[in-house]
């Protein structure tokens, strides 16, 4: 593994693996047929490695938060591999996830609005709702929760979750209101075209049977604060 890390450092795609899109503090490669994804941490500043002594690297806490959520038993890409390259970087393997980012089945797996797409459509909308819920009432607060970062497969007829992308969670009990605003404004940055109204309600429905410390005043206010957050963010990045 440490070798095809060196490989993939250099920029060099041993055979079988591929370039995937990421940001530009992190280079990733995905292998098909080995089923694993590369992740490689960029430093983001110089202040990179003061921060790790503190908080550990990036690698590290990427690799602690998806074991705790595994733990918890919330599905999270299991960790295969990981060490050090030159530089003061890091690299993790990780197990690839089954199943397409939220975003990619309302848009394009369950685009119709009728018969058992719709049906289907409002089943997926339930079960994220409840394992979203799951997951704050855990105390896990997802560093980035937009819609990519939560993967779903169907399965004899029942939704399944994964969460990627977990170098920045943080587990507090009971999470914070402020945390909670801003996981539900990430998950709400989707288009009115990707999503009506009355399934956000749906989702938030689900979401606030699990957070039994919430009352029902308290969730509801939140759901309107995180819905009008993303409308606002949406309408200045020019997208409505």
């Amino acid at each position: 593994m440490h070798h095809c890390a060196e490989q993939l450092t250099q920029g060099l795609l041993p055979t079988g693996w591929e370039l995937v899109n990421s940001s530009a503090y992190a280079r990733v490669a995905y292998s098909p047929q080995r089923q694993l994804y590369y992740k490689e941490f960029l430093p983001r500043s110089p202040a990179e490695s003061l921060k790790a002594l503190v908080r550990g690297s990036r690698a590290t806490r990427a690799r602690n938060n998806g074991n705790a959520l595994l733990q918890a038993g919330i599905n999270a890409p299991a960790n295969i591999a990981w060490g050090k390259l030159p530089e003061g970087r890091e690299y993790l393997f990780m197990q690839s996830a089954p199943g397409q980012g939220i975003t990619q089945w309302l848009r394009v797996t369950l685009v119709e609005r009728n018969g058992e797409q719709l049906q289907q459509r409002r089943q997926l909308l339930r079960a994220l709702g409840t394992f979203i819920g799951r997951v704050h009432a855990t105390g896990f607060i997802h560093g980035d929760l937009r819609p990519g970062n939560v993967l779903a497969v169907l399965e004899q007829g029942h939704f399944h979750f994964t969460l990627i992308d977990n170098e920045r969670n943080v587990q507090k009990t009971p999470p914070p209101g402020k945390m909670l605003l801003r996981n539900l404004m990430q998950l709400n940055m989707l288009l009115p075209s990707d999503i009506s109204r009355s399934d956000r309600m749906r989702f938030f429905t689900a979401w606030c049977r699990q957070m039994r410390e919430w009352s029902p005043l308290e969730a509801k206010i939140l759901g309107a604060q995180a819905y009008l957050w993303a409308m606002r963010r949406l309408r200045e990045k020019g997208q409505l």
